[in-house]
């Protein structure tokens, strides 16, 4: 009889931490099409496949609802017409992804109250998003706006005279 219990105590174990591993893969794999599909691809239709209605975005000073969400992202595409971001490392658990990214790109547009300066950014950001039931619902993202400034130009960095 003990040994029916244990087996049947290990199956349970066994199955609760292949459903977790399923959940964060899923997770990641949703996150994934934010970097991939739309920041980089242009594929702006995705967001509404991946993102959920009441999602908030945030920022270090408000919060940001869908749309104004992905009007960033198209602003910051119009000024970065190539911009790539890449995914250099992810993490999940539970309902949380967190991704350590870079961009970059040439600012050879305007977008974002970003006029172009023809000048090449590099940067790394990170961000950790909240999804639930297959949606994104929450992000928080952090990037060195400054470092943005000096690559371009716009604020004077510590090398120059």
């Amino acid at each position: 009889m003990n040994r029916i219990l244990t087996i049947s105590v290990m199956l349970i174990l066994v199955t609760a931490s292949f459903g977790k591993d399923d959940h964060a893969a899923r997770n990641k794999e949703i996150v994934r099409k934010v970097f991939i599909d739309i920041w980089t691809q242009g594929k702006y239709e995705v967001a509404n496949e991946i993102y959920a209605k009441d999602f908030v975005n945030h920022g270090a000073d408000k919060e940001i609802l869908f749309e104004q969400d992905q009007a960033s992202i198209h602003g910051w595409r119009a000024a970065f017409p190539d911009i790539e971001l890449f995914v250099e490392k992810e993490f999940a658990e539970g309902d949380f992804v967190t991704v350590l990214w870079r961009g970059r790109g040439t600012n050879t547009g305007s977008g974002n109250g970003l006029g172009a300066t023809g000048k090449k950014t590099d940067g790394r950001g990170i961000s950790i998003f909240r999804v639930v039931d297959g949606k994104i619902k929450e992000e928080w993202t952090e990037y060195s706006q400054l470092l943005l400034l000096q690559q371009l130009g716009l604020y004077p960095s510590q090398h120059q005279p």
